[in-house]
């Protein structure tokens, strides 16, 4: 059965690309989050405001971690601990600042993380 899906599928990719059909990209964002390009990643923290903040709260509520975060774009306290949690669930510094490591992590998530989460 599993052969069967697998040539299945390989049909499929197939000739949608005869078809002209593409895909979606690797870049594909996760969940949905599409507030800001995947490649725009300035580096934020607490006090920033703007798309880029709706972008990291989006890519971060993928993540889970009770409560979700409000997306808002303001990088307030709440937005802080998730980044600091998913910080150390990557083996990164946790200071809650969002520079191009934590943009590679929110993008490309752990599998699992044993970090329990906050509060």
């Amino acid at each position: 059965m599993k052969h069967r899906i697998i040539s299945v599928l390989g049909a499929a990719v197939l000739a949608a690309g005869v078809l002209g059909v593409s895909a979606p990209s690797a870049s594909a964002v996760p969940g949905g989050c599409a507030y800001a390009s995947s490649t725009y990643r300035p580096t934020i923290q607490y006090g920033n405001t703007g798309v880029a903040v709706k972008q990291a709260q989006c890519l971060s509520n993928v993540w889970g971690g009770v409560p979700k975060l409000n997306v808002d774009g303001i990088f307030g306290g709440g937005t802080r601990t998730k980044v600091k949690w998913i910080q150390g669930c990557h083996g990164l510094t946790k200071d809650g600042i969002i520079g191009a490591k934590t943009w590679n992590a929110l993008y490309n998530p752990a599998p699992d993380c044993y970090d329990p989460y906050p509060g």
